[in-house]
């Protein structure tokens, strides 16, 4: 019997100041314009919103992309987490 080879999945994310992010990992851009970037990563996709946001340097094939601009947030979308975990007006009307 064949065993299935894990494959670890390795994604980065580097900030300093709220200005300029460094990541590793990435595998896509989805979308993208001034105040906020979609990005598809080895560990899911990743919401980037702030002000002034621009891409300093890409390369999908090594999976790196450094941005700059002023951060506001950053949000993991993981498609199975609203029905697992209800927010508490969701577990006080059920």
């Amino acid at each position: 019997m064949i065993e299935p080879v894990k494959v670890n999945k390795q994604h980065d994310l580097h900030m300093r100041s709220r200005k300029q992010l460094e990541l590793t990992g990435v595998q896509n851009v989805e979308s993208f314009d001034s105040e906020e970037f979609l990005l598809r990563t080895e560990l899911g996709h990743l919401t980037i919103r702030g002000n002034h946001l621009h891409i300093k340097n890409l390369s999908l094939e090594n999976g790196l992309l450094s941005l700059e601009g002023n951060v506001h947030s950053l949000i993991y979308l993981d498609p199975g987490a609203q029905s697992k975990n209800k927010g508490i007006l969701g577990k006080l009307f059920k």
